[in-house]
């Protein structure tokens, strides 16, 4: 469903991503871990289209990308963000937010549409004409996922979902994800530096440090504390994991 090949990212005269390469099946939920600067969000803007400029090959689906936002991009693949509520439009409600993707792409349903998605992630109908400030944020990140899925993606990115969040929650949306990935058959690329998250949800992993990938492995290998690389074995002693 991912395809990366020798990906190289340059913001001015700075390299962020050296020769990455990657590969995510259908319906898999693959991890990018490491420390803050290691360019896993990066990897993420650029399968989303939001690198102006990036050298290498991307497959998404069977398409192969080029550099730029297209259109047609947004049917394929969305992105969940960091913080819920600074990406969510604070004078829009919540049924404005989730019909917006259908208004642009001028899809039919809109009712429907919305009450459906408002169901499949926990959230209550009454909730559908509130702002996000007269929500939690838990509910708001509720919110940015429905509308990730409001043109039915086969792909969504994840970019650290859970950490802007309280502990309490926290649980909450990664049940609420594990569950819609099995649902719906989702594929996964999700950013973190919580190993135990990616130990919930992923079945797979890449360990990045300075824009390069030092190691992949197999979620059941990351559980064993079976990390070859130097760096995983850092990132596994500061999880707690071992």
């Amino acid at each position: 469903m991912i395809a990366v090949q020798n990906l190289n990212v340059r913001y001015g005269d700075t390299t962020v991503l050296h020769g990455v390469s990657l590969a995510v099946a259908q319906g898999e939920s693959f991890a990018l871990v490491g420390e803050s600067g290691s360019g896993k969000s990066t990897i993420l803007k650029a399968l989303a289209g939001q690198v102006a400029d990036w050298q290498g090959q991307m497959r998404l689906a069977g398409q192969d990308l080029q550099p730029g936002r297209k259109a047609h991009l947004a049917r394929q693949v969305q992105m969940v963000f960091q913080d819920p509520y600074g990406s969510l439009h604070p004078r829009r409600s919540v049924d404005d937010t989730l019909a917006e993707p259908l208004a642009i792409h001028g899809i039919k349903g809109r009712d429907a549409r919305v009450l459906a998605m408002l169901d499949a992630v926990g959230l209550p109908r009454r909730f559908r004409f509130r702002l996000p400030h007269q929500l939690s944020g838990g509910q708001r990140q509720r919110v940015a996922i429905a509308r990730a899925l409001m043109l039915e993606p086969p792909v969504l990115l994840l970019d650290e979902p859970t950490s802007a969040l309280d502990v309490s929650v926290q649980a909450e949306i990664m049940n609420l994800l594990k569950g819609l990935r099995e649902e719906k058959g989702l594929t996964f690329l999700l950013v973190t530096h919580d190993l135990p998250v990616v130990s919930f949800l992923c079945d797979r992993l890449a360990v990045l440090r300075a824009g390069r990938v030092e190691e992949t492995a197999e979620v059941a290998t990351l559980r064993a504390a079976g990390l070859q690389s130097a760096y995983g074995r850092e990132l596994l002693e500061r999880s707690g994991l071992v």
